[in-house]
């Protein structure tokens, strides 16, 4: 079976055919470093981390770019109200964006662009889109003319009309047309800002990605991700700008967007009261535990993103490494999955709830194998699962490791020989009393003809 993905272009299910499969290139755009990353946010990287390793398993060589947004005006007002440089909020919370997507199991993308570090490439860009009639200057401006770009619009199915209609757009007496975008604006007032020839100022948002792309992967690329909420404007207008300035070159060949994320049923935003960073998840769930969740729904549907549903992905979590347990003596073996379901359902555009339901199958049988079956099933379990990034623990440490305040491993262990004591010396009452105890402290005693064995239990 072939990889297949919904191209969000042409609105169907391609199969997908690389421009050069020796080379496979994506580019998935990445956070304005402003504040702590929310659930949102997190999606997109779970998601194509996970097309990511995919791509990896199909093909000798895969790039993959995710970049950084470090100036904009939603850092330059936190900056303003830190009395700080630009740099230095968003240096800052670049860091923690990294550090909570590791947290997640995500692989570090083979290159990580940042914004500031490609003023030079936007400034040509402009340059180019000006002088092929694409673009104009208007009071310390540079603008887009949507107008001279003929399918302008073609990604997002929308008319210019329909586009003014329901778009977020800066009504400006400047604009030759109302729905033209900022290539460069002015800086004033100590605002932040790169001398250019069209006067000191900072680029547009749209224009960054285009010029990343461009001076990283060249004009064409394979796969271009991100949230759908950026279809339209942003990807739309990175599109106009990144074919205008090259002839009409093709720009992405494949389009693909994720769901957004609703928290107990409604759409998250701060004004709800139900914004969820990826930090405060972290301090109650471990990152499996949230990258599962992620994982849970199909990556192009709205997912419901709740405690329930954390909790189910560890009590899943708790059962696969249970499983992992009871065969940790048992050696991998060399093994090629490409023909499995679970692999087939990850061809068929990323359907993570299918290849989950097939990890689901594959615990239930390692729990009933026997003998030399045993090496064959733990592998593909593991070769599997690592495709998903989870199960990257050691199962012992998963199952027995404590949080603050809870009761050692050490306590747990002692309580275990006494009980082992008391059940040789037919203390029964003892050995539930132990019982009783260890539950209590969210312990679970699980006995087997090789002796007992524990878990915690939350």
């Amino acid at each position: 079976m072939s990889l297949q993905v919904y191209n969000s272009a042409s609105r169907k299910k391609e199969v997908f055919t690389p421009i050069d499969p020796a080379a496979v290139k994506m580019y998935v755009c990445g956070p304005t470093v402003y504040n702590l990353v929310h659930i949102g946010n997190a999606r997109p990287v779970v998601v194509f981390d996970t097309f990511y390793r995919l791509l990896k398993s199909l093909y000798p060589s895969v790039t993959y770019a995710r970049n950084i947004t470090d100036v904009d005006d939603k850092i330059m007002k936190v900056a303003v109200e830190e009395g700080v440089a630009i740099s230095v909020v968003s240096s800052r919370f670049a860091a923690e964006y990294q550090k909570d997507m590791a947290a997640l199991n995500n692989l570090e993308p083979d290159i990580t662009p940042y914004a500031t570090e490609h003023i030079g490439e936007m400034i040509a860009m402009t340059e180019q889109l000006v002088a092929k009639g694409h673009a104009y200057e208007a009071q310390g401006h540079v603008l887009f003319a949507v107008q001279s770009m003929a399918d302008y619009g073609k990604l997002s199915g929308r008319s210019l009309e329909d586009m003014l209609a329901g778009a977020r757009v800066e009504v400006a007496p400047y604009k030759k047309y109302a729905g033209d975008f900022v290539l460069w604006k002015p800086s004033v007032d100590g605002e932040p800002g790169w001398d250019s020839p069209f006067g000191f100022g900072r680029p547009g948002w749209h224009l960054e990605c285009s010029a990343m792309i461009e001076k990283h992967f060249g004009n064409t690329i394979d796969v271009h991700g991100g949230g759908k909420d950026l279809i339209f404007p942003h990807h739309e207008n990175e599109l106009a700008q990144s074919c205008c300035a090259h002839d009409n070159e093709p720009f992405v060949k494949y389009w693909m967007h994720n769901g957004f994320v609703n928290i107990d049923g409604e759409k998250m935003s701060k004004s709800l009261g139900n914004f969820r960073t990826v930090r405060e998840l972290l301090e109650s769930y471990s990152g499996e535990v949230i990258r599962l969740a992620l994982l849970s729904a199909h990556y192009r549907s709205d997912m419901d993103f709740s405690v329930e549903l954390l909790e189910q992905s560890k009590t899943n979590l708790d059962s696969f490494y249970t499983a992992l347990r009871a065969v940790s003596d048992v050696a991998l073996i060399d093994l090629d999955i490409s023909a499995s379901k679970f692999y087939a359902a990850l061809l068929d555009d990323l359907n993570t709830p299918l290849a989950i339901s097939e990890l689901h199958a594959l615990s239930k049988s390692l729990n009933k194998a026997n003998g030399v079956e045993r090496a064959a099933l733990k592998s593909e379990f593991l070769a599997c699962a690592s495709l998903l990034g989870l199960l990257q623990q050691d199962p012992e440490q998963w199952l027995t490791q404590g949080a603050d305040g809870e009761i050692e491993a050490a306590e747990i262990e002692a309580l275990i020989e006494a009980r082992v004591t008391a059940k040789a010396n037919k203390n029964w009452a003892r050995c539930d009393e132990i019982r009783d105890q260890l539950k209590a402290a969210g312990v679970v005693l699980e006995d087997s003809k090789d002796g007992t064995s524990w878990r915690r239990e939350r």
